[in-house]
């Protein structure tokens, strides 16, 4: 076999191996590839030239990428020191690292580390070329704020409200995509996030300018400034790309705009890239990734040579089959089906319970029943659309005492925006209690600042009275400003007269909305908003439910939630040191994604939690809400259950809800059975009815079918998520549809002239 001749040119960088580094000979050449099932194998001897592994979940794809790493030292001596791997978390990089380190010595001359430690070690070594002083600092999140917070006040268009996180959350989108502030300014909308462009440009500009003033960078700077460093010192760039002939990168389907144009770079010279990923499992589109640099790899190089593995090591073949039957419904992906080893396993069940708390009493059930039977709890995993299901998920495990722990979140009632809304409550209770203000007093921002705080505080000190007082006297205590904390007790006053006219439900809604929290998460316009808004709502639910079981007041239950928090802290935190290693995980579907399970329960596949009420207006949401749900069904290893409820309280009130769409795309690939684990007839809940709307205030109740509109029926000629193209605004997604027959109405989103209602019948439209 003809071996690659490297350029003889020196290496002044510090990335230079040590040339001393070569194969393990306790594994031979040979042997490597036989290691390997065919697919595996065909990968692994790629050689040069760019290569597409489409990866399956449970194929093999991080065996494989080391293998072909190991395979290109020992059978094309290919030095470890000219090799780069690249994936997302520093935990799959240790991993990738520790299992080269027993197939070749020399590993750790192996460059394998995140997009981010790679930027960072680069800027190190050449940071000074495009002005980066050497000990620059890397600003984490807090420091972003601090800045952005000092920067409100000095930018015209932005008043003392102004949320810095919805700030950050726009630079970190522009930064992602490598917008500049002058992108910001020619921005289509006037409007970012709320945020007036010119605004928001300016605060951007502003932004950079002081970062630069104290040497800093932030965190998306070490990506956007390598990949500037690369175009501006041309000479960097080649240094760099000596270092790493051989390219490799994992997970591509979840790259970005700036990750992928930091890997066409590198590659641009040798073009030795191989790139491994699954555009069935890209679940990350609202952190920026970009399914199309996936889909369009193969537009980006016409002679990339495409692998698939489609061997599933991990789940049984009923499960597989069901993950086949669901994501072949998806239009945007590259053919691939995944192929089970293991043998047909149980059968998939399904519990439609009578509401959601019956839910989590029949998945705990299930649990009780595997772990008598031999399966430890830390084999058995919850997953759930959103962190706010947890809650009653947790409550029906604590009341048979299984052990749990949440991946990726907290105890429901230790997150923040739980913990500050109970915290209003308090006050509202007691007016003296000024741990609770001090708590509050900034959330949402108010215009009283740490200083003015600070001689509230000192007032009160000294007359001995709550700090709350001190907020009514502000006018004899601050020279400017006190408007703001005389405002602040004013509605104090007014939440404390409240509290025995409301129900601990409608009170909590009531503080919810009135003290402009609700207003600040919206105005993030972001999914983690979105997410702290759904376990507001879920906090109004608990209230609610508890005055069902208790007699007592909002007090009452203050103290309730209080014993629960503090159970919270000895069984579900997992970053309690002192939590049980056996026991179960509760997580989100995102959260869950390359983990897996003997025993996986997905609860709440109704539709407007799965797919989510948001995904079925937005282009591409469905799509994205099927992987996801494929991404849980994959986690499965040997026994599977999915669980709805016929009945879900939403925003303090009980609903009737509807299957989700993706339960009838799975065809006969489960049995139904009832809350005994009986077999019984599945019958359909259609989602068909189901109307999403795209804001709703807290207590209006979930919609129904339109009005005068009866079930669509086999008659219908759209369902939702139809490509179509129209005679005048081009390319479109259908994302709603209303009525049957001649009124049938289409919500659909067009490219060029955005989202527009067309009566089907006169619409003329044709399905692409």
């Amino acid at each position: 076999m003809k071996k690659l001749w490297f350029r003889s040119h020196p290496r002044p960088h510090p990335y230079a191996p040590d040339v001393t580094a070569r194969y393990n000979p306790q594994v031979s050449p040979s042997d490597l590839l036989a290691q390997l099932n065919p697919n595996q194998a065909q990968a692994a001897d790629h050689h040069t030239g760019p290569a597409l592994v489409i990866a399956g979940a449970g194929s093999g794809k991080t065996r494989t990428l080391v293998y072909r790493i190991a395979h290109l030292i020992q059978h094309y001596d290919v030095h470890p020191g000219e090799i780069l791997a690249v994936t997302f978390t520093n935990k799959a990089a240790a991993e990738m690292r520790e299992r080269a380190s027993h197939l070749v010595q020399g590993a750790n001359q192996l460059w394998m580390s995140t997009f981010h430690s790679a930027g960072v070690r680069i800027l190190r070594a050449y940071g000074e070329y495009i002005g980066l002083k050497r000990g620059f600092v890397i600003y984490d999140d807090d420091d972003q704020l601090d800045i952005l917070k000092d920067l409100i006040g000095n930018v015209p268009g932005l008043g003392p409200d102004t949320n810095p996180r919805v700030l950050r959350s726009i630079l970190d989108k522009a930064k992602s995509n490598l917008w500049t502030p002058g992108d910001l300014l020619r921005h289509p909308e006037p409007f970012i996030s709320g945020i007036r462009k010119d605004a928001a440009s300016e605060v951007y500009t502003r932004y950079e300018a002081r970062k630069r003033a104290q040497n800093a960078i932030d965190f998306g700077d070490l990506i956007t400034e390598t990949v500037r460093l690369f175009k501006e010192v041309p000479g960097v760039l080649e240094r760099v790309q000596d270092r790493a002939l051989f390219i490799h990168v994992d997970e591509y389907q979840d790259t970005n705009k700036a990750q992928y144009e930091l890997t066409r770079l590198l590659a641009s010279r040798d073009r030795n890239l191989l790139v491994v990923g699954d555009p069935d499992q890209s679940i990350y589109r609202f952190r920026g990734a970009d399914i199309q640099n996936i889909l369009d790899f193969q537009k980006d190089y016409p002679d990339a040579k495409v692998y698939r593995l489609e061997h599933n090591y991990r789940s049984s073949a009923r499960v597989l089959n069901l993950a086949n039957k669901l994501i072949e419904n998806n239009t945007e992906r590259l053919e691939k089906v995944l192929r089970p080893v293991k043998d047909s396993g149980e059968p998939v069940l399904f519990h439609r319970a009578n509401d959601h708390r019956g839910e989590g009493d029949f998945v705990a059930e299930q649990i009780t029943l595997h772990h008598h039977r031999g399966i430890k709890f830390s084999d058995m995993a919850i997953l759930y659309r959103t962190n706010a299901q947890s809650r009653v998920i947790e409550e029906s495990l604590r009341r048979v005492n299984i052990p749990a722990k949440i991946v990726g979140g907290v105890g429901f009632y230790d997150r923040r925006e739980i913990r500050d809304i109970l915290s209003y409550a308090r006050l509202s209770i007691n007016p003296a209690d000024d741990v609770a203000l001090r708590r509050i007093i900034g959330r949402p921002r108010r215009g009283i600042g740490d200083t003015a705080l600070a001689k509230l505080i000192e007032w009160a000190n000294i007359n001995k009275v709550p700090i709350l007082v001190a907020c009514h006297n502000a006018e004899q205590i601050l020279e400017r400003g006190a408007n703001k904390a005389v405002e602040f007790a004013n509605l104090m006053d007014a939440f404390s007269e409240a509290v025995e006219a409301y129900s601990p439900g409608a009170f909590l809604r009531y503080l919810i909305e009135t003290s402009g929290y609700l207003d600040m998460l919206k105005a993030e316009n972001n999914n983690e908003g979105q997410a702290r808004i759904e376990n507001l709502e879920e906090l109004v639910n608990a209230a609610e439910e508890w005055a069902q079981d208790h007699e007592g007041t909002i007090a009452d239950f203050l103290d309730d939630a209080a014993l629960l928090s503090s159970v919270d802290d000895m069984r579900t935190k997992t970053e309690n040191k002192d939590a049980p290693e056996d026991a179960v995980t509760l997580m989100t579907l995102h959260n869950a994604k390359g983990l897996e399970f003997p025993v996986v329960f997905i609860v709440g596949t109704e539709e407007g939690l799965l797919p989510s009420k948001n995904a079925l207006i937005e282009p591409g949401g469905v799509e994205e809400e099927r992987r996801l749900f494929y991404v849980g069904i994959t986690r499965a290893m040997d026994r599977l259950y999915l669980t709805a409820a016929q009945n879900r309280m939403q925003y303090g009130k009980t609903n009737s809800t509807e299957d989700s769409r993706f339960l009838e795309e799975l065809g006969q690939g489960f049995e139904s059975v009832d809350q005994y684990g009986q077999v019984v007839e599945y019958t359909q809940k259609t989602w068909r009815d189901y109307r999403p709307t795209a804001t709703r205030h807290m207590n209006t109740p979930t919609p129904t079918a339109v009005k005068g509109t009866s079930p669509l029926t086999s008659e219908l000629a759209y369902r939702g998520g139809e490509k179509v193209k129209h005679p005048k605004f081009g390319d479109g997604q259908v994302l709603a549809v209303a009525g049957v027959g001649d009124k049938q109405e289409v919500t659909v989103h067009f490219a060029s002239a955005g989202v527009k209602k067309l009566i089907v019948k006169f619409a003329n439209l044709q399905k692409v």
